[in-house]
């Protein structure tokens, strides 16, 4: 997906994973959304889990895979991922919360079908759903 830094859907995905955060009870610069393809977010969680003491974890979105868990690698750059979501690419934020406060054990550990993403499946106009409500009483 191309999405434009000024487009509903680019409103629409900060919204979004701002309400994720939200959900999780997080403040301040937890979370940021990168635009350029493949568009992806990070938020990061406080805590550690279990297998992965001491290194930092976090909920990772991608707009083909979804929601998915990670832990940092000694590198720092790169994500071990430890979970999946569902096969929905843009489940609730509540629903997104829930998982990430799950166990792992609870946790899917193969990742969701993967489909292909064109225009045509609605991604766009399901992220401009989630303009934070100062956008749009602003621009009108």
């Amino acid at each position: 997906m191309d999405l434009e830094y000024d487009s509903p859907a680019a409103y629409g995905l900060y919204g979004y994973i701002k309400a994720v955060a939200d959900e999780l009870g997080l403040t301040g610069d937890s979370w940021f959304v990168q635009l350029e393809p493949p568009v992806n977010a990070y938020i990061a969680l406080d805590g550690h889990f279990p297998l992965y003491p001491g290194r930092d974890v976090a909920l990772i979105w991608h707009e083909e895979h979804g929601w998915a868990t990670a832990a940092e690698i000694d590198s720092g750059d790169d994500l071990l991922i430890l979970s999946f979501l569902d096969n929905d690419v843009l489940p609730p934020p509540r629903a997104v919360a829930r998982f990430a406060r799950s166990a792992p054990s609870e946790q899917r550990s193969v990742p969701p079908v993967l489909r292909g993403r064109n225009d045509d499946d609605g991604l766009a106009v399901r992220l401009a759903a989630y303009i934070p409500r100062e956008i749009t009483t602003t621009a009108g």
